[in-house]
């Protein structure tokens, strides 16, 4: 048997020493207490910058005033706040556009898919149009052009424009989970009689139904975000309470921070609700 030179037996070493402290860096990198860390100090950084600013144009922080815009303590008892007033709204406003779009959406991703040469092309142009217009461009249209039409509220507009907007990526959600069915399922179900409609409802829907909950409750957390656009047209959201007070108090980085806070809470609350989706669908190769 020939001897392994020296050199190379240090070489190999050093190649298993540095694999090592690769793999140890990596698994730090991605432990849940390093992201906390990491968190923490971005999170840290961002404060101090903004506590430098406010302290160089002699900002007046008033934060004990913020609470009273949360809950106010009054003769009668608690009362709730312009904040929690506003976010009651925003989370109104989100569950009536997000069914609104997701019924929207099953509607052109099954023209989409339909063998209809019109069906197919309306919904490709009814996509392409709402998905290639700015947000703010599609709200002014509806609350502005269609609204003196059919007499709709700022309200009814909001829903409307937000449930249009997202409806064109609940409609690319629901098509793609429907074609990432085995075709062979398709295939069966015609050989066994059904028809088309019976074929969505009893076999291709009820299996794409783990391809479309994570990925449709993140468009949720993602609707939540949008909704904030309507304070352009004075919704009494919870961007337009968080404005109004800022006209009257003057307090803009407290109810800003407090305003996201809320927004961060919620959003965080359906996001973990979109990871315990994730883990209870997940999808097998």
């Amino acid at each position: 048997m020939p001897k392994t030179h020296p050199s190379l037996i240090k070489f190999q070493s050093s190649q298993h020493r540095t694999a090592d402290a690769g793999r140890w860096v990596r698994l730090m990198l991605d432990s849940r207490l390093m992201s906390i860390l990491l968190y923490v100090l971005i999170m840290g950084l961002i404060i101090r910058v903004l506590m430098t600013g406010a302290q160089a144009i002699g900002y007046n922080w008033q934060w004990y005033r913020v609470s009273d815009y949360i809950l106010e303590m009054t003769d009668d008892g608690f009362q709730v706040g312009e904040l929690l007033l506003g976010l009651v709204t925003t989370i109104d406003l989100t569950f009536r556009s997000f069914a609104l779009a997701v019924a929207i959406g099953l509607v052109i991703a099954l023209l989409q898919l339909s063998s209809l040469m019109i069906g197919s092309r309306i919904a490709i142009g009814f996509i392409e149009f709402v998905r290639n217009l700015p947000l703010l461009v599609l709200l002014y249209l509806i609350y502005y052009v269609v609204g003196p039409i059919f007499d709709l509220g700022r309200f009814t507009a909001s829903v409307l424009c937000l449930a249009v907007y997202h409806s064109v990526l609940v409609a690319e959600i629901f098509r793609a989970a429907i074609q990432a069915v085995p075709l062979g399922q398709w295939e069966a179900a015609r050989a066994v009689g059904l028809s088309t409609p019976q074929c969505y409802r009893y076999i291709l829907i009820p299996q794409s139904v783990k391809f479309i909950l994570p990925p449709l409750t993140g468009e949720a957390v993602h609707l939540i975000k949008s909704s904030a656009i309507v304070s352009v047209i004075a919704v009494a959201e919870l961007t337009t309470m968080g404005r109004n007070i800022i006209s009257d108090t003057y307090m803009s980085f407290e109810i800003w921070f407090t305003v996201a806070a809320i927004y961060l809470i919620f959003t965080l609350i359906l996001s973990i609700f979109v990871t315990f989706l994730e883990k209870k669908f997940e999808v097998i190769n």
